[in-house]
């Protein structure tokens, strides 16, 4: 088909694209904002010999860029969306038989190649903004590049990109050819106004927004970080200006209709300002906008493997990012660019921003690569493998919630989470309750949780689920229909339903790990995880005895709670018995410093009941002991001066020699209770019960029995002076020191030396008063140096005593006056 396409800057190089994926099968594409590469490659490609009959992919990162890139290549060839031009999203779907070039978003591209490995009907895949590198592209690139190595040697793959690290990624295709189009089609002026320190950036951006209006034409593109910012400078904006400005807030949460509306191009006579997040950066044109004012923000979640949360983090953008707010300005016309920071302050942001595989929960990735049987994921082509501590930890959840099994390869129930385009946690609580007949209300609760804003923004999921039962609305109402697809996928037996509007239950399934129990206060809870969270003590669910915590952000210690649910014990008791377990516990009791026994009924860190035991003896007090040195220090252990010398000894020939001389720090010893202090307190009930002796057998027990014999000689308690004096060495500090009154080394003509690689002792030398004199670790060269002038110092003051000319040739002594021949 002939297509008459506009003049973008892409145009130019658009016969070259073609070329390289003619005979190269791939290419990378780097074009800055306004290029044109989103709309009129595609449709260029259609024209393509290779592709035949084939359909086009294109994968945008967002649905709104996804539905706006459909609606201009649409409007190109004079049809609607649906015919030559579609789109693919979760919820909404605008695809018929004439349909060649389909866009969809990156997370529906990986189920498609998934499920059909083949790609059957498919010529080309072309990766549009791969710069933003979402976990989703970085894994449909790395499937597939898999599928044309070992099924589809013809399938062409086009990487393209604003800002992006060519080098790597052209490495990652094979070093295809490279091709690169010119800038934006219209110039931006970029401007600074620095925020001034301590205030919040809607204050600041208030103000440049109702500079800029005043001073310059056209409408406003303002990027803030995150909804609630945008909330705070819509609120401040209201009444500044007439009817002739329209406010229009753009983030994810809103729905279809409202982020068309705000990307829609102002009335004539009427301006618009646009306060959007990251997600106008890309793929989409605000017509009539000539002014962008950045924040310099974005909001990144961060996903913590130990904890299971993933956090919001607002932090600077990257330059590239900052390049693609900026280009929104050059789009249509000549624009302006002002940036809410210092310019110096450019060059020390971070070149691209994090890739999302560094920083997500693996739980989905984890299970699609068990999927396609895949254990090691350096087989596949990542840019940035998935750190191995996020996909174990993945992979652990997995086995917990029956995807995978010990050796991490997929299981049925796996399988069946893996088609149902859920989350792993949601999936299992749908496969779970479609066995008890709650599938509807299960998917229900899934779509509710997987689509941000659906039945409000409450904490309360019950509130939430009920007001999505009824919401108005075509999100809504396709969300719901999404549910019920996915429902009589797994149903049993009719679909019954009978929770209406009690998710607590249902989620228990998807976050065992996260039942949680109040303690200390309302609105504190302890969950199953051992972890705490909290709500605000005004809301409803503050005063519940136990919650299911769906969703959660913040530090490890002290989560805060962004969507929960309430629960009983009997619900667990009814729905998750198995979960429940009662046993008993040998305990350190920080106040008495003994140990203690009970009987509890818990639920992993959660104590249900306990019942006081009698005192237990043996090993399991040993342990209990153990853990209550672990919490207050080693300082606790009663170590006699024998212990601590016996542990500094050691410890000097491990600091000087190494293996096999053990580690005796405190971190070491801390980590190794088990081996040397558990085993010699089998007699002991509390910390007063340890005896010192029992301390030194312990630390003597690392010492291999090889080894034991040399550690007198190695590192000697005491020194034997040339009078037959034995003088302690002391080894606590860096090395080992011996202090001695210096006429007991008369005679001595070599430095007494101690360890594997025979270390000089640190000789203070004292006065027959005992007070230090000088410090040496060259006794020979002493005598010979310095001797003198010490010397004649100590006759005066102890003329009693002797002091020899050559104390080397001298006899030792101890006393004031040598004796008599």
């Amino acid at each position: 088909m002939s297509i008459h396409l506009p003049e973008l800057p892409v145009t130019a190089v658009l016969p070259e694209i073609g070329q390289a994926l003619s005979e190269h099968g791939r290419a990378v594409l780097s074009a800055p904002p306004g290029a044109g590469k989103t709309t009129l490659v595609p449709l260029f490609l259609l024209d393509a010999p290779w592709r035949g009959d084939g359909r086009i992919i294109l994968l945008e990162p967002r649905r709104l860029a996804a539905r706006a890139a459909a609606a201009r290549m649409a409007a190109i060839l004079g049809e609607s969306v649906g015919e030559t031009v579609g789109y693919r999203m979760r919820l909404d779907n605008r695809i018929s038989a004439r349909t060649r070039i389909e866009v969809v978003t990156e997370g529906v591209f990986a189920r498609m190649i998934l499920n059909d490995p083949e790609l059957a009907g498919v010529s080309a895949v072309i990766f549009d903004e791969f710069h933003e590198r979402s976990l989703d592209a970085d894994f449909g690139l790395a499937l597939a590049l898999d599928v044309r190595s070992a099924l589809r040697d013809d399938l062409r793959l086009l990487v393209m990109s604003a800002t992006l690290d060519i080098e790597r990624v052209a490495g990652l295709l094979g070093n295809p050819p490279v091709i690169e189009s010119m800038g934006r089609s219209f110039p931006v002026e970029i401007r600074h106004q620095e925020r001034p320190a301590g205030e919040p950036i809607w204050e600041t951006m208030t103000r440049a927004i109702a500079e800029a209006h005043r001073r310059e034409s056209g409408s406003i593109l303002a990027f803030l970080p995150g909804q609630s910012e945008i909330t705070r400078t819509a609120e401040r904006l209201a009444g500044l200006f007439g009817e002739d400005t329209i406010i229009a807030p753009l983030y994810g949460n809103l729905s279809q209709k409202e982020q068309d509306a705000a990307i829609r191009p102002a009335p004539v006579g009427r301006r618009k300002i646009v306060l959007a997040t990251s997600i106008a950066e890309t793929s989409i044109t605000i017509d009539g906008v000539r002014l962008v004012i950045d924040s310099g923000l974005q909001r990144l979640p961060v996903f913590e493997p130990a904890t299971g949360i993933t956090r919001l983090e607002t932090v600077r953008v990257s330059r590239a990012s900052a390049e693609q707010r900026a280009g929104r300005a050059g789009r249509t016309e000549p624009g302006i660019a002002l940036r809410l920071w210092h310019a110096g302050q450019t060059a020390a942001l971070p070149a691209f921003t994090p890739p999302q595989i560094l920083s997500s929960d693996l739980s989905g990735l984890a299970l699609d690569l068990a999927h396609w049987g895949v254990q090691d994921p350096k087989t596949l082509a990542f840019i940035d493998p998935p750190p191995p501590a996020a996909l174990h930890e993945a992979r652990l959840l997995l086995q917990m919630l029956g995807g995978l099994d010990r050796q991490f390869a997929l299981t049925e129930r796996g399988r069946r989470m893996r088609d149902m385009a859920l989350p792993p946690r949601l999936a299992a609580m749908v496969l779970q309750a479609a066995e008890e007949g709650q599938a509807r209300d299960a998917c229900l609760l899934a779509v509710l949780m997987t689509e941000q804003g659906l039945g409000g923004q409450s904490i309360d999921i019950e509130e939430r689920l009920r007001r999505f039962r009824t919401e108005k609305g075509e999100r809504a109402e396709a969300a719901r229909k999404l549910a019920g697809r996915i429902a009589a996928s797994v149903e049993k037996g009719g679909g019954q339903t009978g929770l209406q509007g009690l998710p607590g239950p249902l989620l228990m399934h998807a976050y065992p790990d996260r039942i949680a129990l109040q303690r200390g206060g309302r609105g504190r809870f302890v969950m199953a995880n051992g972890r705490g969270a909290e709500l605000p003590e005004t809301e409803r669910l503050a005063a519940s005895t136990m919650l299911v915590i769906a969703d959660l952000t913040g530090r490890a210690a002290q989560g805060r709670i962004l969507a929960a649910a309430e629960i009983s014990r009997g619900d667990v008791e009814a729905h998750m018995p198995e979960a429940i377990r009662q046993e008993e516990q040998s305990f350190f009791d920080k106040a008495s410093r003994q140990v203690r026994a009970r009987r509890v009924t818990r639920l992993g860190a959660i104590i249900f009941d306990e019942v006081p035991l009698p005192r237990p003896s043996g090993e399991a007090a040993a342990r209990a002991l153990a853990d209550g040195v672990r919490d207050l220090g080693l300082d606790v252990l009663p170590f006699s001066k024998e212990a601590a010398q016996l542990r500094d000894r050691i410890g000097f020939l491990h600091r000087t020699g190494g293996d096999p001389w053990p580690d005796m720090s405190d971190a070491a010893l801390l980590d190794r209770l088990d081996d040397w202090f558990v085993p010699f307190q089998g007699q002991a009930r509390g910390l007063s019960d340890i005896h010192a002796g029992s301390l030194i057998d312990g630390l003597m027990s690392l010492v291999p029995h090889a080894v034991q014999r040399d550690l007198n000689r190695l590192a000697p308690t005491h020194f034997e002076a040339p009078t037959g004096q034995r003088h302690p060495i002391r080894y606590d500090g860096d090395e080992p020191v011996l202090s001695i009154r210096v006429q007991e080394l008369f005679g001595l003509t070599s430095h007494p030396a101690v360890g594997v690689d025979r270390r000089p002792l640190l000789l203070e030398l004292t006065s027959p008063a005992h007070r230090p004199i000088q410090a040496t670790r060259d006794l020979p060269g002493f005598w010979a140096g310095s001797w003198k002038n010490v010397r004649a110092d100590m006759r005066g003051r102890y003329p009693r005593h002797p002091w020899p000319e050559d104390p080397a040739a001298a006899a030792p002594t101890t006393r004031a006056k040598p004796r008599e021949t």
